[in-house]
């Protein structure tokens, strides 16, 4: 097979992460039939550090930066991210080209026997390194403590195994992708009313050079354009709040059944009480009526 018809994906060398490039491997090949598709497993910072916790983090991007150093180096020709941990800045050279339909968005609240937050005991302890899951719990349940807690899925099931905390909070698309929502005993938050979810959670997304143009062409025929628009405009109001790993803030855009797109943006302080804004309509407007609402 010729060179020209091989792709090559770099990703982070967790089991999520490889789980997620390896579907993207198939939804190309599927797009393209005779593509083959390499997969570049790589070590990022953040898997490399598991003690800092993300908002202490000095690096940005601690989980693309080797992915995307890697894609600009030419030993990819395109990386696979959880769109949650990518910057709301694409660095010079790279284009944000496909975003795979969206998954479950939702936080689910694992214990080892499966209790719902309300049932929780008093002073529970939580382990999360997010301040956004942070804030948003305590406002709900005052009386619970928070522990930083890292690693990746199965390291951090282990840990609670173990007894380092009462529960933790993990994604629920990472749970599904992975197979473990059963054997976790996950209990879905509401992403209204209990954990409104980080900007892009639940969703995959695919950078490359921006004067690649066959890799553009290649990832494009895999995008789809209703979880792009969605995600786009949490980021942008991300990046509008100036916020990044150390900003509390929970952002849902959802096109509802009759069509109307819908935003539900939270911002939390563990000083203060929680603000919470609701927008409904034309989704160009979100980011501005945001500002005007956290200013």
């Amino acid at each position: 097979m010729a060179a020209s018809s091989t792709l090559r994906l770099a990703t982070r060398a967790s089991p999520l992460a490889l789980w997620q490039a390896r579907w993207v491997a198939r939804r190309l090949r599927a797009a393209h039939p005779g593509l083959q598709v390499q997969l570049v497993p790589l070590q990022s910072t953040g898997d490399l550090d598991r003690t800092t916790t993300l908002y202490h983090s000095a690096t940005v991007g601690i989980f693309v930066r080797e992915i995307q150093a890697a894609v600009l180096a030419g030993r990819a020709n395109a990386g696979v991210h959880s769109a949650k941990d990518l910057p709301t800045t694409v660095p010079s050279g790279m284009i944000l080209a496909a975003v795979q339909p969206r998954a479950d968005v939702r936080d689910a609240l694992v214990t080892r026997t499966g209790l719902a937050l309300r049932d929780l005991p008093l002073g529970a302890v939580i382990g999360t390194s997010s301040l956004r899951r942070q804030t948003q719990l305590a406002h709900l349940r005052p009386d619970l403590r928070f522990v930083p807690i890292r690693g990746n899925v199965d390291t951090r099931l282990r840990k609670l195994a173990e007894g380092e905390a009462d529960a933790t909070i993990l994604a629920m698309a990472g749970l599904h992708r992975l197979g473990l929502v059963a054997r976790s005993r996950a209990v879905a938050l509401d992403p209204v009313t209990e954990s409104v979810p980080a900007p892009a959670q639940g969703a995959v997304a695919l950078d490359c050079r921006i004067d690649d143009r066959r890799t553009r062409h290649l990832l494009a025929a895999i995008n789809h354009p209703p979880t792009a628009r969605a995600i786009t405009i949490e980021r942008l109001i991300l990046a509008d709040l100036e916020g990044g790993c150390s900003l509390p803030l929970g952002c849902l855009v959802q096109r509802a059944a009759d069509g109307r797109w819908r935003a539900h943006i939270r911002l939390g302080d563990l000083q203060a009480p929680l603000r919470t804004c609701e927008l409904l309509g034309d989704p160009m407007t979100f980011v501005a009526a945001a500002r005007r609402f956290f200013s």
